[in-house]
């Protein structure tokens, strides 16, 4: 008989590739289903889906029930938003409720998603396991992941939950198409007139869901993990992509001040109208920060391979090609 394993955010992007890796090593999937769309996605990536919501402790237990691991992928990664108190929900309150739900059900460990952002390296520093948070948050986002990091580990320390923690740099490769990849659709369109130039740290989404399943196996209970293959400049990055994709216009480069007055105008209309806006501080902000982070840990004791960035581009490229998000060749 397969092992049962469990899965909160099977149906977004990362979860996907989590629940594709592990259905196709023979194991039993159940995954938590928020809504009807959610539950034909699972269904149709061969897990059962369950029905339910992170911070429902009762609805979790029943799910997890003869399962032997947890994976615990959903969250909200947003910006810009006028209330964040659902993101601080979700992310906060149902990390906690997840590992509650795992020491009533007996799950014997827990693979929690959390983000490189949690780590809170210092300007022009990188960030790895051990880095000391700089005491101040340049988001709601990176908050509500520091805080539900924090919640996750004391809960499992407390209730004896075996945890281990995966800090994931910004996911990349086919499949995404929203957040920091709208940056490289806008380019390969013709449509990126101006950046900030930042650095990113990157993470191909085939490696983050290896790690996951990497992590499950050989990760060492209450011990992080952070999985990031590579840092580039924003100028290569672009450079990078232009030369798999034949394109070859510059943005012009703004400088930060700039982006940031323009963020707070554009926020300022946004709240006459009622709507959220579609740039804001805390973006330009997080943009102008920039981050780097050393996923050499993951390798080592792990022995995760990560793929050439240049890869992950192209088969980024390709996918929206073949998605027709950007023109054909």
């Amino acid at each position: 008989m397969s092992e049962a394993v469990f899965v909160t955010g099977g149906s977004g992007f990362l979860g996907r590739a989590i629940v594709e890796r592990l259905v196709a090593s023979g194991r039993s999937v159940v995954a938590l289903a928020r809504s009807p769309d959610a539950r034909r996605t699972l269904e149709v990536l061969g897990a059962e889906p369950a029905p339910g919501d992170v911070r429902d402790r009762d609805a979790l237990e029943r799910a997890m029930r003869g399962c032997s691991i947890a994976f615990h992928v959903a969250g909200v990664n947003a910006f810009c938003l006028r209330d964040n108190s659902e993101m601080f929900a979700v992310n906060v309150e149902g990390s906690a409720a997840v590992i509650e739900a795992a020491a009533r059900a007996r799950v014997r460990r827990v693979v929690y998603t959390s983000s490189a952002a949690s780590l809170g390296e210092a300007p022009g520093t990188v960030g790895d396991e051990s880095t000391p948070h700089r005491g101040w948050f340049l988001s709601h986002y990176e908050r509500s992941k520091f805080e539900g990091e924090r919640a996750a580990t004391k809960r499992a320390a407390e209730l004896g939950v075996e945890l281990v923690t995966l800090n994931p740099s910004s996911v990349q490769g086919p499949g995404r198409s929203g957040g920091t990849a709208r940056l490289l659709t806008a380019y390969l369109r013709g449509r990126l007139r101006v950046v900030v130039a930042s650095r990113v740290s990157l993470v191909d989404i085939a490696d983050c869901a290896a790690g996951h399943l990497l992590g499950a196996e050989r990760g060492v209970p209450g011990r992080r993990y952070v999985l990031s293959g590579a840092t580039v400049t924003t100028e290569q990055a672009l450079q990078l992509a232009g030369r798999i994709a034949g394109v070859s216009y510059r943005p012009r480069a703004v400088p930060g001040w700039l982006a940031t007055g323009a963020a707070a105008a554009v926020e300022v209309v946004a709240r006459a109208r009622g709507s959220r806006p579609p740039v804001c501080r805390e973006m330009v902000r997080t943009i102008r920060f920039g981050h780097a982070y050393d996923g050499s840990r993951a390798s080592r004791e792990l022995g995760l391979v990560y793929t050439p960035v240049e890869d992950t581009l192209r088969r980024a490229i390709a996918w929206q090609r073949a998605e027709g998000i950007i023109p054909p060749d």
